[in-house]
């Protein structure tokens, strides 16, 4: 029995015969199967399959033979080509081949970032996508977040992050911190490698560390919006001994997390190399240790003055416009950024326009600048103003420039309550202009808790007083001065000046300055 194109497979209780299989071509080259099925009589004894199949390709042709019977091995294959072939349709390329195929993808990359202006020469050996399209795709996510080309090439190691596997997931998880997304273009421009970090190994471990520095929940999204490169510290590093360093020379163990949140980079601080300098200079000033811990608790980015680049060179110049050296500690206690502005310009500026409209001398000007170093922050229009009210109010030219050396703070108070204060002064109290002009302080005083009730009381025991020895005590200390018989001439010339061992005393919540918030005003 002879069947023609009719393909067979025998099995020991079966026999499945499939219609004639369909010619398969490949581009041009015609691919024709012709096979053979051959079945012996004696079959249900010996039940064997001879299968020839001959296969034809262009001009190439394999045979092959197989024959399986019961009594042989179940499979035999034997293939057969014309000499002279090279290769097998099925072969795999070589490691040689695969190399060259990465060579030339990562070229085609490379040609790519170069037309759009990134310089790749820093991506060698780093792993980058091997198609130009997922690269085009990392650039368009980045510029969606904001950044440009121009940062890419400040870090150009960006490239190798992720869409999928790194930067959405470190995004996300400090969008759920409440990191804002309008400040994501700054914190990746800032420290871009946090696209690299693995959220659970890297970034929670720090935030839990940042949570156990008495940093609210609340304010951690704030602290990382400031300082995006804390995410990169160790957690046994800088981080634990600028902290304890900072409590080791007096900061309130309850105030760190305030200080943190206010001024992160000091986690970053090196304690050799910043904080202990700083520290010790302002020491060295004649500012108690605890003394500049209050300050540092108040101001902590203080610490973020360069040492020598701006604080020392600052005191230098105070020292040149006739502040006095024992004056230092002073200063620095009041106005702590006067050591890390741009000072020798403001010092020009103030002291040219204190002359021009006060008639005020470059010693005067030191003695301004002791009691009270905020003047070199002043607008211009500020001191103006005020100066023109004090005139207004048939004060002399010369009593003005007394009034301002002896009592600086007049350049700089809330206008409306000095006119108030000035109207009792006058229709009130009655005293004449000289009193005032000797004690200009009258106008940081309280109006309705301190100078009117303080009057009413001596008018109504007829005593006769100075402005100085009437306002210048605590309430207690006046009381006891209810009691005296005679008025010291000693207490009658105090006059206030500022007492570092109030800057040593136990934080409060309340503002220690009598001015109209005059953060406003000294710029």
């Amino acid at each position: 029995m002879k069947i023609r194109s009719y393909a067979g497979i025998t099995k020991p209780s079966f026999l499945l015969v499939h219609s004639e299989l369909p010619a398969l071509t490949f581009h041009k080259p015609k691919l024709t199967w012709t096979s053979t099925l051959r079945i012996p009589r004696n079959y249900e004894r010996n039940f064997g399959l001879i299968t020839r199949v001959q296969c034809s390709v262009a001009d190439r042709t394999f045979a092959s033979t197989s024959v399986s019977s019961s009594a042989s091995k179940p499979k035999s294959v034997r293939l057969g080509r014309k000499q002279g072939d090279s290769s097998s349709l099925y072969s795999r390329p070589s490691l040689l081949e695969m190399k060259k195929e990465r060579i030339a993808n990562r070229a085609k990359v490379y040609e790519f970032l170069r037309g759009l202006g990134i310089i790749p020469d820093e991506l060698d050996g780093l792993e980058l996508p091997v198609t130009v399209e997922v690269m085009q795709e990392r650039i368009d996510f980045l510029h969606k977040l904001g950044l440009t080309i121009e940062d890419i090439n400040n870090y150009p190691l960006v490239l190798g992050c992720s869409v999928k596997k790194n930067m959405i997931p470190v995004l996300d998880y400090l969008g759920k911190l409440g990191v804002r997304k309008s400040t994501f273009t700054e914190f990746l421009r800032r420290y871009p490698q946090v696209l690299h970090a693995s959220v659970v190994v890297d970034l929670a471990p720090v935030v839990k560390y940042l949570q156990g520095l008495d940093i609210k929940p609340n304010d951690i999204p704030r602290v990382l919006e400031r300082y995006p490169e804390v995410l990169g510290f160790k957690l046994e590093g800088t981080m634990s001994t600028s902290v304890a360093y900072l409590v080791g020379i007096g900061v309130s163990r309850r105030e760190v997390g305030g200080v943190l949140t206010r001024y992160p980079e000091i986690l970053g601080m090196r304690v050799g190399r910043v904080i202990k300098p700083f520290v010790e200079y302002l020491q060295g000033l004649g500012i108690p240790r605890l003394a500049v811990a209050r300050l540092i608790e108040k101001r902590p980015h203080i610490l973020g003055f360069g040492l020598e680049e701006r604080v020392k060179p600052n005191v230098e110049s105070l020292l040149e416009f006739n502040v006095r050296k024992a004056s230092l500690p002073s200063i620095i206690a009041q106005y702590p950024e006067i050591l890390g502005i741009d000072l020798i310009p403001k010092l020009l500026g103030q002291r040219s326009l204190l002359q021009s409209i006060t008639d005020l001398g470059p010693e005067d000007f030191g003695t301004v600048v002791e009691k009270m170093p905020q003047v070199v922050s002043l607008s211009n229009t500020s001191m103006v103003k005020h100066v023109d009210f004090l005139k207004d109010c048939g004060i002399s030219l010369q009593q003005v420039r007394d009034m301002v050396v002896g009592c600086p703070q007049v350049l700089a108070l809330n206008l409306d309550i000095m006119k108030l204060s000035f109207d009792y002064f006058q229709m009130e109290m009655q005293r004449p202009i000289d009193d005032l002009v000797a004690f200009p302080a009258l106008f940081t005083y309280s109006l309705e808790s301190t100078i009117k009730p303080r009057h009413k009381i001596i008018a109504k025991r007829g005593f006769k007083c100075s402005l100085s020895w009437l306002l210048n005590c605590s309430d207690e200390k006046f009381k006891e001065r209810m009691n005296y018989d005679t008025i010291e001439m000693e207490e009658m010339e105090m006059m206030p000046s500022f007492d570092m061992n109030s800057l040593m005393e136990p934080r409060s919540d309340e503002s220690d300055s009598e001015y109209e918030d005059s953060d406003d005003e000294y710029v």
